[in-house]
């Protein structure tokens, strides 16, 4: 009998473990990370006023706790979604090298020519809902179909290409705007807001190509990777996609083969 409570101790100390070290991954870098520090101050404030009998203080604390935690279920809203959509991940799924090859010789040759585009790569978070504001397309990946959408004499260049499944699912697409208002410089405009805010929405990636510029730019978990070459904006999608060590964020590409990165 006590080796079966230990080993229940045991599991549950696992557990417990697991959970609070996945909250601290999910929350580490974002503004959710300041929040968790504030509510451990609290509760160590709380529990430091119940031995010291501090009653008044105590009683405070007490009432305020249930209307602050509506209050953050309100303003932290987007970060619980994103969340709770990423809870059923077990790791990323592999992209396939083949396709992002693909995707950045077409944004290297759209920065050239300095072309606008928006290049948005579904995960695990379905798009259905931004895909649907779109044309449908439905067709392999290639960097020269790419690019051929978003020149200025296609009826389809304003607006986003949503890549699903190893396929260009629909161009044309209308994007949400970040939740809060972004300090980002004077030539990013709203292509810009428009990937940092489905990064925000959806745990998408979203390659942006600046018209301005020429600058390409790759959002992710609502955060901007800015001013990437073509070494380093391999390396930024190969690291987000292509992770043998399993980190989040990988998306499955059926019926593809991938190859070996010839920097790996």
């Amino acid at each position: 009998m006590d080796h079966v409570s230990y080993w229940k101790i045991a599991l549950e100390i696992i557990i417990l473990w697991y959970f609070i070290y996945m909250i601290l991954l999910f929350v580490k870098g974002t503004r959710s990370e300041q929040l968790l520090k504030g509510l451990v101050i609290i509760a160590i404030i709380f529990v430091g006023t119940q031995q010291l009998g501090l009653d008044a203080i105590n009683w405070a604390i007490t009432r305020i706790f249930p209307i602050s935690v509506i209050a953050l279920l309100i303003v932290f809203q987007p970060e619980l979604r994103r969340g709770l959509a990423q809870l059923g991940q077990f790791g990323k799924h592999q992209e396939n090298l083949e396709i992002i090859d693909e995707i950045s010789r077409s944004s290297l040759a759209l920065a050239r020519k300095r072309i606008g585009a928006l290049i948005v790569i579904e995960r695990e978070t379905g798009l259905k809902s931004y895909i649907e504001t779109g044309t449908p397309v439905d067709a392999k990946v290639t960097g020269y179909l790419l690019t051929s959408i978003f020149i200025p004499e296609s009826p389809l260049h304003d607006g986003a290409v949503i890549i699903e499944r190893g396929r260009i699912v629909a161009a044309g697409c209308v994007l949400p705007l970040p939740q809060e208002e972004k300090d980002l410089p004077k030539y990013m405009g709203m292509r810009h807001r428009a990937g940092i805010g489905i990064s925000e929405e959806t745990d998408a990636v979203c390659i942006v190509v600046s018209e301005e510029t020429g600058n390409i730019s790759v959002a992710s978990d609502g955060k901007l990777t800015c001013e990437l070459d073509e070494e380093s904006l391999n390396r930024v999608l190969k690291n987000l996609f292509h992770n043998p060590a399993g980190r989040r964020g990988r998306l499955r590409m059926p019926g593809l083969k991938a190859r070996k990165a010839k920097d790996a």
